[in-house]
C-alpha cells in the first residue's frame, strides 16, 4: 500500500532509516517509495536490461529489511542506495560473463544520455538554445566515469567522498573525475546561462 505523500515528508531520511532498523516497516516503505524512481533512473544509466535493474533495486531493499539489525546507525541513505545497487549491478554483470570477470565496480560503464529541458529551452531565446544543445552534446561526449561522476554530484547531490566510495575510487580520483569533466564542459562553453545551474537542468 502506498503511503501518502504527507505521511512520507514528515519523516527526514535518518528518523526514517532508524525506525526502520528498529523493524518500523512503515518506515521501510517510505524510503522504498522516496527513492525508487531514483534507483531505477540511475540503474538504467547503468545496465540496459530494465528487469534486472528492477529486481537488483528490490534485492537491495530485501537484504536492507532481513539484516536491518546489522545496518550502520549514521549513513547518507541516498548515497547508500546508490552505491548498493551499483555494487549490485556489477555483481550481476560479473555472474552474467556481460562484462569481464573483475572484483571492482569500474567494470560498469554510464550508459545513458543527457537530454535537455524542454521548459529551459523554450524559455530561451534562439542563440541560448543553440549554446545549450551544444553544452549537452558536450556531456555526452565526455567519458563515461566523468560523466557518471557529474551525475551523482548534480543531479543526486552527492559529495565527493560520497562519489569516491560509490566508484571505488580514492578522494582524489573522484576530485579529479570531476574536475576534468568541468574544464571540459569550461573550455566550450561561453554561454551567458551558469554552467552549474544548466549542469543541475540538464537530465535524463
Amino acid at each position: 500500500m502506498k503511503t501518502s505523500t504527507l505521511t512520507s515528508n514528515l519523516f527526514d531520511d535518518n528518523t526514517l532509516w532508524n525506525k526502520l532498523k528498529d523493524g518500523d516497516e512503515k518506515s521501510f516503505s517510505i524510503l522504498f517509495e522516496r527513492y525508487y524512481a531514483d534507483l531505477v533512473r540511475y540503474g538504467n544509466s547503468l545496465s540496459p536490461f530494465e528487469e534486472k535493474v528492477q529486481d537488483c533495486i528490490q534485492d537491495v531493499f530485501t537484504d536492507i529489511w532481513i539484516y536491518r539489525n546489522s545496518l550502520q546507525s549514521s549513513v547518507v541513505v541516498k548515497a547508500y542506495l546508490l552505491s548498493s545497487v551499483r555494487k549490485r549491478i556489477a555483481r550481476l554483470h560479473e555472474r552474467d560473463h556481460i562484462f569481464r570477470k573483475t572484483a571492482s565496480t569500474d567494470s560498469i560503464a554510464f550508459l545513458l544520455e543527457f537530454s535537455v529541458d524542454h521548459e529551459l529551452l523554450d524559455e530561451a531565446d534562439d542563440d541560448a538554445k543553440e549554446k545549450i544543445i551544444h553544452l549537452n552534446k558536450l556531456l555526452n561526449d565526455l567519458p563515461a566515469r566523468q560523466k557518471e561522476a557529474l551525475y551523482l554530484r548534480y543531479h543526486q547531490g552527492l559529495s565527493v567522498e560520497q562519489i569516491a566510495e560509490m566508484l571505488d575510487v580514492n578522494y582524489q580520483s573522484a576530485s579529479n573525475l570531476l574536475h576534468r569533466g568541468l574544464m571540459a564542459l569550461r573550455k566550450d562553453w561561453k554561454g551567458s546561462f551558469s554552467l552549474f545551474l544548466l549542469l543541475s537542468a540538464i537530465g535524463f
